[in-house]
């Protein structure tokens, strides 16, 4: 969500001229996040005083032929009580342009703002939503059979990147990544309940209002996978101390509201801790190979490996116990 593709006002107001939301008001770069390209963007109707709002995104990483996927997932969320954002169709009903070289999309911009220190009853929050989604996801599936979704940071992706950053790593390291590759290969997922996932629920990507989820945003990492493993990537951000350990309060209120709506199932149960190593790794190498490989943006944030490799170590010895 850095801004890597600059946009002059110049060139958005000829963008703009297709959609039937006014006039270019302010245009506004987001510094948060590391994948995209966004932007705030406010238009006014008419010279009027009311203006309206919307978040402008500029895909970094993704040719416009892989994004209906993420533009009818929004669009079918919002239609089903989810809050996210939805996608702004042009006058021809067109969602998806090429802005400046890039696949662009305008959407809604919701209310509320990220949390630094969530609350129990913010995390609490987090897991009803999340099961909720879950189970939204359940007739997106059926209603769009053709979208085949696959986790792009998936097994795959893990080994691919793993065996680029490992040449980079201290010993020590690399022996933890070795160890935990390992038990990757071993870890046997097949027979546990799969769907939409957002992939990426991370504090800043939940917007508050007091102690209500105002919406879930940046779902384009989203993807067909194990359920509990979204679950896992929200713990292993929302409920855990600053040393990476988990708090027992704000874990139990996110796995309570969660299994008020979506039970989690025996084999889901007898796997948690593996998932919870999983979602650690992901976010682990993700972080070693943008400090590794950085990729060069105005606005830039790049993030900590070392916060999820202890997150990780945590969860190492809580499968081992």
């Amino acid at each position: 969500m850095s801004v890597f593709t600059s946009v002059s006002i110049q060139q958005l107001q000829t963008w703009l001229q297709d959609y039937a939301i006014g006039e270019l008001v302010e245009l506004k770069g987001i510094s948060s996040g590391i994948t995209n390209t966004n932007y705030f963007v406010t238009t006014s109707q008419n010279n009027s005083d009311s203006q309206s709002k919307y978040v402008l995104t500029l895909f970094e990483q993704n040719i416009i032929e892989e994004l209906p996927y993420f533009i009818d997932l929004m669009s079918h969320f919002a239609a089903h009580g989810i809050p996210c954002p939805r996608p702004i169709a042009d006058k021809k009903g067109h969602c998806l342009h090429m802005l400046n070289g890039k696949p662009a999309v305008l959407v809604s911009c919701l209310a509320g703002q990220g949390v630094e220190v969530p609350n129990v009853t913010q995390c609490s929050e987090v897991g009803r939503v999340l099961a909720n989604m879950h189970l939204a996801g359940q007739s997106f599936e059926q209603q769009f059979p053709h979208h085949n979704s696959y986790n792009q940071r998936g097994t795959d992706w893990r080994a691919k990147t793993a065996a680029l950053v490992m040449p980079h790593l201290p010993a020590t390291d690399q022996q933890l990544l070795q160890e935990t590759m390992a038990f990757q290969a071993g870890f046997d997922v097949s027979q546990l309940p799969m769907g939409v996932i957002h992939a990426d629920l991370f504090r800043d990507n939940v917007l508050f209002d007091g102690d209500k989820i105002g919406g879930l945003i940046d779902f384009y990492y989203a993807c067909h996978d194990v359920l509990a493993y979204d679950l896992a990537i929200a713990v292993n951000d929302w409920c855990v101390h600053g040393d990476g350990s988990l708090d027992e309060a704000r874990l139990n209120a996110m796995l309570s509201a969660y299994q008020q709506v979506r039970p989690l199932n025996e084999n889901e149960r007898n796997a948690w801790a593996g998932i919870l190593c999983m979602a650690a790794l992901r976010f682990w190498l993700s972080r070693l190979y943008d400090q590794t490989f950085p990729q060069a943006g105005e606005l830039t944030h790049a993030k900590d490996p070392s916060h999820f490799k202890n997150i990780l170590q945590h969860r190492i010895k809580l499968l081992k116990s």
